[in-house]
């Protein structure tokens, strides 16, 4: 996967065929999500998923005609930040509730919205309501709760309530004094106060359940296999028996399901390029290597191209200049390559769907909140098309697939690097020998976490290399040597983390190996910040 801003690319997106009107053949169910600003509307998309249910995320104001056309068995209101009588409060279009005809779940604010706009009124709490909160559910029938417990943990993250119900509407739970639960089965509409997309609510599952299968009549035909099947079909059929193709390799778990999928579809038609620039993790450019060639058996080019790597970054201690050094110098090498093999016509990218839906702006055409980037400023000259047979998928899903695939544990479960490398990770100048020293470094932390096994306990841990020297003593010997930090974080998708409560016998282990093998550390710090307010990168 390349990574870099999206500008100077001329390439032709090949969009999904997955529930497009015209491609009836390959329809599955769907449930769209209207995002209205919320931090949850991702996990809302995977937890349906979870349940092999597909679904899509569009902006608040997608058009009902459009939601029609699409055929939902369902449609999803996420919550947001926003208060739905303040004045620019996004809302739905007026003739919304007339043209939907199938069943609406409302999370917090989605539940609010309707409850305004079909006649409710709502106010603002006496006090913001936040965190655990025992849902009550009251007797009567009720749809969304059926086969639940009378007393319930939810997740509350909200800062008015409604007070008054629309005609029609039932109050079916309620924390408190507050209404927490309505129904209206006569018009489909469900909305609940708190957020049962969240791990927080334990019986949030089987809630979206209940919406889902009971109430939109879903079957759950999502599956590994048969999105493996149906995207290996499209991608023969879009490149035909002639067309190839080339594919950059990162080493990671995107690109790297990506290329096996597409050479599921065409085999040696598609070409891989592993550049390795002289920042990767030690050992990591032989050994992936030959991993792809001998047990993904993908054609793969191998490019050292690590002295020039070395050249460009020579003098630059700023993180931007450097990170833009190495985009620069990416490109070129990759569009020399790409040149040599001749006769391409198409570009595999592992394109993620956080990556597509967080390109589309919430509130229109004048704010986005995040260039599309993994198209990365390739050259105009190169004239390719895009594939991009992960653009449907969470990286939870990648996973899933690439397990499918046969793709090795120690490929899908890797930890996410950075493009640049262990460029962003040596705070200063980037040379040779001090890539080298902190390979050292980060070999002896991830060795020891697998040997004791907490490598998958943590989301992400690495080594930095400190432009600092401090005074230590060795033997009858006073030193003045490098310092180096250790990070683990716990995380789920990186946009929150914590970081990890490793052992302390473990991290003195470490600590040890380290200043006693490595000739050039003297001193070992363990980096105990969260994001926010810190980043998981250093730099």
């Amino acid at each position: 996967m390349l990574d870099g801003k999206c500008s100077t690319v001329r390439v032709t997106c090949i969009i999904s065929a997955y529930n497009h009107p015209e491609n009836s053949d390959l329809q599955h169910e769907l449930v769209l999500i209207l995002d209205f600003g919320s931090q949850y509307t991702q996990l809302i998309a995977r937890r349906v998923r979870e349940q092999g249910i597909y679904c899509e995320i569009h902006p608040f104001s997608l058009p009902a005609d459009e939601i029609k056309a699409r055929s939902p068995k369902g449609v999803i209101l996420s919550g947001g930040p926003s208060s739905v009588t303040d004045e620019g409060a996004p809302r739905v279009k007026p003739d919304f509730y007339e043209k939907i005809d199938v069943p609406i779940l409302g999370i917090c604010y989605g539940m609010q919205l309707f409850a305004i706009d079909l006649g409710g009124a709502t106010e603002p709490a006496a006090r913001r309501e936040y965190g655990r909160a025992e849902l009550k559910r009251l007797s009567g029938k009720t749809d969304l709760f059926t086969d639940l417990p009378e007393k319930l943990e939810v997740w509350m993250s909200h800062g008015d309530h409604v007070i008054e119900l629309p005609e029609g509407f039932t109050k079916t739970a309620t924390t408190g004094d507050v209404i927490t639960a309505i129904e209206d089965p006569e018009r489909k509409l469900y909305g609940v106060q708190f957020h049962p997309e969240v791990a927080h609510t334990p019986k949030g599952a089987e809630i979206l359940h209940n919406f889902l299968f009971d109430i939109c009549g879903c079957r759950g035909d999502w599956t590994p296999q048969q999105f493996i099947d149906e995207e290996v079909e499209k991608i023969r059929e879009i490149v035909g028996t002639e067309g190839r193709v080339v594919c950059g390799l990162s080493g990671g778990v995107d690109s790297t399901v990506a290329a096996v999928l597409v050479h599921e579809a065409i085999g040696d038609r598609q070409t891989c390029i592993f550049v390795n620039n002289g920042l990767l993790r030690a050992n990591e450019f032989q050994d992936t290597l030959r991993l792809y060639r001998d047990r993904l058996h993908l054609n793969v080019v191998g490019v050292d191209a690590s002295s020039e790597f070395y050249k460009v970054l020579k003098g630059k201690t700023d993180p931007e200049e450097k990170r833009k050094a190495i985009g620069r110098k990416f490109i070129k090498v990759f569009d020399d390559e790409a040149h040599k093999i001749g006769g391409v016509d198409w570009l595999v990218q592992g394109t993620l769907y956080p990556d597509v839906i967080e390109s589309v702006s919430l509130r229109g055409a004048s704010v986005t909140i995040k260039t599309h980037h993994n198209v990365g400023g390739l050259p105009k000259k190169m004239k390719l098309k895009l594939i991009e047979p992960l653009r449907e998928l969470f990286k939870d899903e990648v996973r899933r697939i690439g397990a499918r695939l046969d793709i090795p544990e120690e490929i899908l479960e890797r930890h996410p690097f950075p493009g640049p490398g262990l460029a962003v990770r040596i705070l200063g100048e980037v040379t040779p020998e001090k890539v080298e020293l902190l390979q050292k470094v980060d070999k002896i932390f991830i060795d020891e976490l697998h040997t004791e096994g907490l490598y998958n306990e943590t989301w992400q841990a690495f080594a930095v290399l400190l432009p600092i020297h401090s005074v230590g003593v060795m033997g009858d010997f006073r030193t003045y040597e490098q310092a180096a930090a250790l990070r683990a974080i716990t995380s789920t998708d990186g946009m929150t983390a914590d970081w990890a409560r490793l052992p302390h016998e473990f991290l003195a282990k470490v600590s040890s190996r380290i200043t006693s093998e490595i000739r050039g550390i003297n001193r070992v710090v363990y980096d105990i910040s969260s994001k926010p307010p810190s980043t998981i990168e250093w730099e």
